[in-house]
């Protein structure tokens, strides 16, 4: 059951993903779904059952609107990094509310958090990602953060409810969820651990 529904929401990520409108045409890794699918599974497969489904059931819904999640966070992302260009058409995008935008913080919070632990532990891999802070956001350069708070915003109030409720199960127990993400992915791309794909960067 739950292997199917990650199928079935990395079918419809790729799907609003391969759809998004870039000024310069599609890029690069619009073209690549192997990348695509590897990374985006090794997140979904970690999430409860609960979260799945109702983050599911967002794509479908906005797939039944003609909504683009994908477009949607791109854009939302754009406050950041093309703060005029942003706020010439943020008047155009779903309203999320006060309580919901605040939740979003929290999760933010703590998977910064998780974010400069791994990056302390596994330095040359770090540096072979995303920028961690929106301080350091730029033109070219989008950060973790603000690509996360992104996302979340795109999600309805209650998978960002489940988002957060699995957010704050894994740190109570003192588990870095971003690093089972990417021990997930490296793990896809032939790695045997963390450690491993951090002695050969």
């Amino acid at each position: 059951m739950k292997e199917k529904i990650v199928a079935d929401i990395i079918e419809l990520e790729w799907e609003m993903f391969a759809a998004v409108q870039n000024r310069g045409g599609k890029a690069p890794c619009q073209e690549d779904r192997h990348t695509f699918n590897l990374t985006r599974s090794s997140q979904a497969e970690v999430w409860p059952e609960e979260l799945l489904k109702s983050y599911h059931d967002d794509l479908a819904q906005a797939k039944a609107c003609q909504r683009n999640l994908m477009t949607e966070k791109y854009a939302r992302m754009m406050e950041s990094t093309f703060p005029e260009e942003y706020h010439s058409f943020a008047g155009s995008l779903p309203l999320v509310d006060s309580s919901t935008l605040a939740l979003i913080e929290k999760i933010v919070e703590i998977h910064l958090q998780w974010k400069y632990e791994l990056a302390a532990a596994y330095p040359k891999l770090n540096k072979r990602g995303r920028v961690i802070s929106s301080k350091e956001d730029s033109r070219s350069d989008t950060s973790f953060e603000t690509y996360l708070r992104g996302e979340l915003s795109t999600y309805s109030p209650e998978t960002v409810q489940h988002y957060y409720h699995m957010s704050e199960a894994y740190n109570s127990r003192g588990e870095n969820l971003e690093k089972i993400y990417l021990g997930n992915v490296f793990k896809k791309f032939g790695f045997a651990s963390l450690e491993e794909a951090e002695k050969r960067s």
